[in-house]
């Protein structure tokens, strides 16, 4: 029974605070009750923090964005998150292409020009997936979490403190109105005692007793001027404790942007890793496959296999090499097609692999060394090609002559 009447007791006192601060906050927005400010630093440490938790959402949603553009698979993860399971694992969209071009490759006959440079491409597809991945996992590890704990983790304990402190500057200036009614009651109960009557008029005799009736509710206020002071007292110390616990909270702002700074430079090397991977994985790439002639970029409307050299008739091949500053194009030596007025043979590297398109042509492999020479009446594009005892057309385009 005694602790239903405590329970009872604590639901009315907390019923009666909350009305107070209705009251209060509802007459300060009406403009009839003074408010208490917060001093500058303190409005200035909250306005930090509160920028703060709107940059770092947008920017946590943005950068979920940037490694998984897909909204599905993104809300897919989410849930699985908050069911504290682990998603199920899937291809990215670099490593399905590069499966489809493999598969693409090898129906179409690995022996083929088109088909080997699908595999090859698709191979570097799928190491770009691996490292898409890694960077996904590295910056939810080093960037993400950190920016996601500070939203649920602090600023969610700076928001109930500062809430807090609200309720306490509520309090305070409620307590302060009372005070104010209280004293003012007070003296206006002083005012009507002093006042004396004349005549014998009904009507003043009435509004004496309306006086007198009016006086005797005001007396309640005046008898709460000792109670109101005494209570104006705690909830002032009570709000300057709790500004001094949210001002402490505010001030670790600074940390937090100091530690956000930190992760921000993994981020960033995380990102540069990851796109000095593919840049590296292409350069590759492109060695394996070298710079393919226009006839086999631009050859839908041909019938003729014959290749056409992909820029002037003089250059063979730009070959392209990796510097830490880009890529730097080294133009192969401007008399390649002095051979077709040398009656000699000369020596030659084959650029890339070529497959030869009939029995009057001869098969290549990128790296190989081959004799050529030129034959009167023979295209332009063409030389003969020996090696050992093979011999048949090579296109130049593929070709650089060795001194």
């Amino acid at each position: 029974m005694n602790i239903m009447d405590f329970n009872v007791k604590k639901l009315a006192a907390d019923a009666g605070t909350f009305l107070s601060r209705a009251v209060q906050f509802t007459e300060e927005k009406l403009g009839q009750a003074e408010k208490t400010e917060l001093d500058a630093h303190l409005e200035n440490l909250l306005s930090k923090a509160e920028c703060t938790k709107i940059w770092t959402e947008k920017i946590m949603k943005q950068t979920e964005v940037l490694l998984q553009p897909n909204p599905n698979a993104r809300i897919e993860e989410f849930v699985y998150e908050k069911l504290d399971r682990k998603a199920p694992s899937r291809l990215n969209n670099p490593e399905l292409l590069g499966q489809y071009m493999i598969d693409a490759g090898t129906e179409f006959g690995p022996g083929t020009a088109y088909g080997n440079a699908l595999i090859k491409c698709g191979e570097t597809q799928k190491r770009i997936g691996t490292a898409d991945r890694e960077l996904i996992q590295t910056s939810a590890l080093n960037f993400l979490t950190p920016l996601r704990n500070f939203i649920e983790g602090d600023y969610k304990t700076i928001a109930k403190e500062r809430k807090l402190l609200q309720n306490k500057r509520l309090d305070l200036d409620a307590a302060k109105t009372r005070l104010k009614k209280a004293k003012a009651a007070e003296a206006r109960n002083s005012q009507l005692n002093s006042a004396r009557l004349e005549g014998d008029n009904i009507m003043v005799n009435f509004s004496y007793m309306l006086n007198f009736l009016h006086v005797k509710w005001l007396k309640i206020w005046a008898e709460e001027v000792t109670k109101s002071e005494q209570e104006l007292r705690i909830t002032q110390s009570e709000f300057d404790r709790q500004a001094e616990i949210t001002r402490l909270l505010l001030e670790g702002i600074s940390s937090t942007h100091a530690h956000h700074l930190r992760c921000l430079n993994d981020f960033v090397e995380a990102q540069m890793t990851y796109y000095a991977q593919c840049y590296q994985y292409m350069l590759d790439l492109q060695k394996q496959l070298g710079s393919f002639p226009s006839s086999y970029l631009c050859n839908n409307n041909q019938t003729s296999a014959t290749p056409t050299p992909s820029i002037l008739p003089n250059v063979i091949v730009c070959s392209a090499m990796a510097s830490t500053s880009g890529l730097v194009i080294t133009p192969p030596p401007a008399n390649l097609n002095d051979i077709k007025e040398y009656n000699g043979s000369r020596k030659a590297r084959v650029l890339y692999d070529y497959d030869a398109a009939n029995s009057t042509e001869l098969s290549l492999l990128a790296d190989e060394v081959i004799t050529v020479f030129s034959v009167v009446g023979m295209d332009s594009d063409w030389l003969m090609g020996e090696r050992g005892n093979q011999k048949g057309k090579v296109p130049i385009t593929y070709l650089e002559l060795l001194n």
